[in-house]
């Protein structure tokens, strides 16, 4: 049986006493504008009336008498001044607008009962460390006052501590790192579990400065960035620790993020890159990241240890010279880039003694990557063939002054099969994922100022290039595309970033105007490597 409609007074009933609700809120909103003065000027008279019934019934009533009398004095001689009249009421509406404006109540000045709960056992807990029995005037003691040892504080709209600046003796050993990692450590854990705080030591001044750090950005997609050739962006990182931002798209909005940029090239310090962290923390994503970055002005040679296919979308692109998954095919191409590498440094060296400007086939970066590349050294000790680790060292040593960037990236518990070349020349260091402050100081060099936490995202990490400080590190999220766990949005910004597929997977090269005759050559060379 067929449905029947509605009578139209129902159904458009609902919409019409809707639109009728708004139109009346509109008027009501309107004349409350409209009104407003009014409005005030009559609370203002209200509570002027309130506060002479008030005043009234508080004066004793032998001098009632007296104060009616000096009452009707005034407006005796009001009422008798020119424009007196006019001058009171006026008096008294701008009286009553001050009475009827809006006040809000004032903020509380100091720390709250559970605030001040909070800082005084934060208080107690740093006196073992910060006092001593020859102190004459000790600044911290049990039972004492802890508004001289922080003079500054924030907290949050929970309760806890946001921002805290801690004043300590001068006899405290500071200089130590033992003894700064004790104060930090108790900070973190009196403080509040779960987030990473930044610790700022003034040794000069006897201060410290704890601020809990805002979570870095995790829905920075793969993009185009703005940057100059020999420049690769890891990652994303806190405003106060670099002085540059990026323009990066969010959909149809635009934001600016602080980038920890990596500079290569002939004059770079930190050639190469080593990438450590756990399994699932990001190394590959970071790896596709660099991959797509290094491509937009070199040639890319991939090798992957784990064999799980992370780069088969690169595979026949523009510009990637051979993804290689097995050991047969990763000692292929890893030799020919040994052999690349001397034959740019004798090229170059040639036009050097001439006189000549190096030649246009070493200008071209060259970029090897090897994701988990100690898998294939069991492999080849099992076999009896040779470590690809061992082809590493000319490209390491000298893949500078051939503009030869090497990329490496393993696991922590793969840590000691990393070949002697890879742990010294790789002075650019990346740490993803949970790691322990020590795994941190063996990789990075140093320690990081901030307190890592056990539950971290994805690409989530620390940076250091070279001697320089420990930036916290988020990755731009640059996933697998061919993976079903992808979502749409990012499977289409990495697809939006692949070079054209010129070369088909077998490695038969296809007939294209837009190859050029140094990539051809390229994969011809690696096609003919044994």
């Amino acid at each position: 049986m067929a449905r029947r409609p509605l009578p139209r007074i129902l159904s458009t009933g609902s919409a019409q006493i809707a639109r009728s609700r708004e139109l009346a809120r509109t008027a009501a909103d309107s004349a409350t504008d409209v009104l407003h003065p009014l409005i005030t000027i009559t609370r203002g008279l209200r509570r002027l009336a309130s506060a002479g019934r008030r005043r009234w019934a508080e004066t004793p009533k032998d001098k009632r008498g007296p104060l009616l009398f000096l009452v009707a004095s005034v407006v005796l001689v009001v009422a008798l001044v020119p424009y007196g009249p006019l001058l009171a009421v006026i008096s008294l509406m701008a009286a009553a607008a001050w009475q009827g404006r809006e006040r809000k109540s004032p903020e509380p000045e100091g720390p709250d009962e559970s605030q001040t709960q909070r800082l005084q056992s934060l208080y107690e807990a740093l006196v073992p460390y910060f006092s001593a029995a020859e102190d004459p005037e000790p600044l911290y003691t049990h039972g004492g006052a802890w508004e001289k040892a922080f003079p500054a504080y924030d907290f949050d709209a929970t309760g806890r501590i946001t921002h805290l600046l801690i004043r300590y003796p001068a006899y405290f050993t500071d200089g130590e790192a033992e003894s700064r990692a004790r104060i930090e450590h108790l900070l973190h854990t009196k403080s509040g579990r779960g987030r990473e705080y930044h610790f700022t030591w003034d040794e000069e001044g006897n201060e410290l400065t704890v601020t809990v750090l805002t979570p870095l950005p995790t829905d920075i997609a793969a993009q185009r960035f703005v940057t100059a050739p020999g420049e690769t962006v890891l990652g994303f990182t806190d405003p106060t620790q670099v002085q540059r931002t990026l323009p990066l798209g969010y959909g149809d909005e635009q934001r600016d993020v602080p980038p920890v940029v990596w500079r290569t090239g002939i004059r770079s310090t930190e050639p190469h890159l080593l990438v450590m962290g756990q399994p699932g923390s990001g190394t590959s994503t970071l790896l596709r990241s660099i991959a797509l970055q290094a491509l937009q002005y070199g040639d890319v040679v991939i090798v992957e240890g784990g064999g799980t296919g992370e780069y088969a979308c690169l595979t026949g692109r523009d510009g990637v010279l051979a993804v290689e998954c097995g050991l047969a095919g990763a000692l292929a191409s890893l030799e020919w880039a040994a052999t690349e590498t001397e034959r740019r440094l004798i090229a170059v060296n040639r036009a050097r003694q001439a006189g000549q400007p190096a030649p246009d086939d070493t200008k071209r970066p060259l970029w090897i990557l090897l994701d988990r590349p100690t898998a294939f050294t069991h492999l080849a000790a099992a076999d009896g063939r040779k470590d690809p680790q061992s082809l590493l060292q000319v490209p390491l040593r000298h893949g500078r002054a051939a503009n030869v960037t090497v990329v490496v990236a393993d696991q922590f518990d793969s840590a000691e099969a990393l070949s002697d070349p890879v742990r010294q020349h790789t002075r650019a260091r990346v740490v993803l994922g949970p790691a322990t402050a020590e795994q941190l100081e063996s990789v990075l060099g140093a320690p990081p100022h901030t307190t890592p936490v056990a539950q971290v995202p994805p690409g989530r990490g620390y940076a250091r290039l070279g001697t320089g400080p420990v930036h916290r590190l988020q990755v731009p999220a640059t996933p697998d595309p061919y993976d079903d766990a992808t979502s749409e949005a990012d499977r289409q910004a990495v697809l939006a970033l692949l070079p054209e597929r010129t070369t088909p997977a077998d490695g038969e090269t296809v007939p294209s105007e837009a190859v050029a005759s140094e990539a051809v050559a390229s994969q011809a060379v690696v096609a003919e490597a044994p």
